[in-house]
């Protein structure tokens, strides 16, 4: 491990959150080519019980997830299982047939059909036409998604796909970019296609072959004392310090008992060091989960020219666009600037976050707890800071 390196402000930027009751406390790792050169942690795991945090404690990695569910789902297109243009109905039937709200549609009758399908690629971009209920609360759609049990954790995801393929998309395939359970379906075509439950696909293909033996959609009882306690701020003033508890969020018993849902967009629990060992296999090539040619597929923007990432509670970042595995940035932009050309990234609801940048052989992992804290400013504070210390 690095340690000439001074990552001393760093932890004070981090320690500056968790003083602020912005964060209950915080664990990172730092990869640069194929050295660790920073693994820390800072705060506290559980405020209350006066637990630190620890390089192996567990963290909800909500949309984190993502990335592993689109690993699965390139593995299978490696093999030549289907290609990303194929449309999703002839694996999934259910949504063969959809409708498309009409631009400026007050009700969800107000329908026109599809003028192409929604393609494997559209999935793995958000650009299906799909979308996120608590994205928009207050939406026809969110009310039609919530009725229709699209998030209902006793439901599995072909359930799912099945209540999604009586609902309009927001918009034409392929037309704009909008986040959602996309994923998810993502997810349920990795079981049709491998014939395997999407837990057990995961576990022999991803988390065996690279050691992550602390990644589970369910928490092992001997093993729950490890999860770090989950947090939640002031959702009107996201800004203003205090943090309450939030362990029953998203449902009571979330990750400590057995559900139906898979859910392969925001299921899962990891730790520090089996999240790092995803993103090294990925800066070093791929290799044992992909092939170098599929990497092209992880690090290109696969939007169409002059669509950037951004909808309803995700704002707008002018040259971000988005692979088959996370956002990539394209180009700088005032938006975003502690992105670098060509950067990958993502985070998840509970504001862990990860970034892996190829040309800079970096690689960065965040862990921490906090419910809807993904857009909170430490993380480009944490890029900053790290870059500037390895400077």
């Amino acid at each position: 491990m690095g340690e000439s390196m001074d990552f001393s402000a760093v932890d004070a930027a981090l320690q500056s959150w968790v003083d602020g009751e912005r964060l209950a406390g915080v664990s990172y790792a730092v990869l640069r080519g194929t050295e660790v050169v920073a693994r820390r942690c800072v705060g506290w795991a559980d405020r209350e019980a006066g637990v630190p945090m620890r390089d192996d404690h567990l963290f909800r990695i909500f949309s984190n997830t993502k990335l592993v569910t689109s690993c699965a789902a390139l593995q299978l297109m490696e093999q030549g299982r289907f290609g990303a243009d194929d449309p999703i109905g002839e694996y999934l039937p259910a949504l063969r047939q959809l409708r498309v709200l009409r631009p400026g549609a007050t009700s969800l009758d107000d329908t026109e059909p599809a003028r192409e399908p929604v393609r494997i690629r559209h999935l793995l971009t958000h650009t299906a036409g799909f979308t996120y209920g608590f994205l928009q609360p207050d939406a026809p759609i969110a009310k039609a998604h919530a009725a229709a049990g699209i998030l209902d954790p006793s439901r599995d995801l072909g359930q799912m796909v099945e209540a999604l393929g009586g609902l309009p998309l927001l918009f034409q395939p392929g037309s704009a970019w909008n986040y959602s359970v996309a994923t998810d379906v993502v997810g349920r075509l990795v079981e049709v296609v491998s014939g395997q439950r999407l837990d057990t696909y995961f576990r022999r293909h991803i988390f065996e072959p690279l050691g992550m033996h602390d990644t589970f959609f369910e928490v092992p009882q001997d093993q729950l004392g490890r999860l770090a306690a989950l947090y939640i701020g002031n959702l009107r003033e996201p800004s203003a310090p205090g943090l309450r508890r939030a362990d029953h969020l998203p449902f009571e018993g979330a990750y400590r008992r057995p559900v139906a849902r898979l859910n392969a967009g925001g299921g899962l629990v990891s730790s520090l060091d089996d999240y790092l060992a995803l993103v090294r296999a990925l800066l070093h090539g791929g290799a044992p989960l992909l092939k170098p040619r599929t990497m092209e597929l992880v690090w290109n923007n696969q939007l169409p020219e002059g669509l950037w990432i951004g909808c309803a509670g995700i704002p707008g970042v002018e040259g971000r666009g988005h692979s088959f595995a996370g956002s990539v940035t394209v180009h700088t932009s005032a938006a975003d600037p502690a992105s670098v050309e060509g950067e990958l990234q993502w985070g998840g609801l509970a504001a862990t976050k990860w970034s892996i940048s190829p040309r800079e052989g970096l690689a960065l992992v965040l862990m921490t707890q906090r419910y809807m804290g993904s857009d909170q400013p430490f993380w480009p504070e944490f890029k900053q800071a790290v870059r500037a210390a390895l400077r």
